[in-house]
This record gives structure tokens, C-alpha cells and sequence, in this order.
């Protein structure tokens, strides 16, 4: 896979699991605050729309809307 193509998957997988738990993105600013993570809405749509974040990020975002594992298939 391209580098492209792995940041496509990453996004998708994501963006699958905020949509599971039917949250917005500023439900999920929100609970990043929760857990001690400061984001704004703005940062976050544009590091999701471009597919381009850290693992750190990622695992923040999934540790924050209550994710405890992840089907990458």
C-alpha cells in the first residue's frame, strides 16, 4: 500500500468509529477535553479531512469516545 492509501484506511477507521457512536466532531473535541486533551473543532475536522495525524492523536480520539478495540478489516 501507498502512503496514501494507509492514511485513507486510518481515516476511514476513525471516522467509522465516531459515526458508530453517533457523535459530531465537537461532541468529540469535547471529550478529548475530558480526558485532559486540548483540541479545537477547527484543528480536528482539518487533521480528519486530510487523513494526516499522529497514532498519538488517534489513540487519544478512540481512548476519548470510549473505543476499546478496533476491527482493522
Amino acid at each position: 500500500m501507498t502512503l496514501e492509501e494507509w492514511e485513507a484506511k486510518a481515516k476511514g477507521l476513525l471516522k467509522a468509529e465516531i459515526k458508530k457512536r453517533n457523535l459530531n466532531y465537537q461532541q468529540v473535541v469535547a471529550a478529548m477535553e475530558s480526558i485532559g486533551v486540548a483540541e479545537n473543532e477547527r484543528n480536528f475536522r482539518n487533521k480528519i479531512g486530510r487523513g494526516k495525524f499522529t497514532a498519538v492523536f488517534m489513540l487519544q480520539v478512540l481512548e476519548a469516545i470510549g473505543c476499546k478495540s478496533l476491527i482493522l478489516d
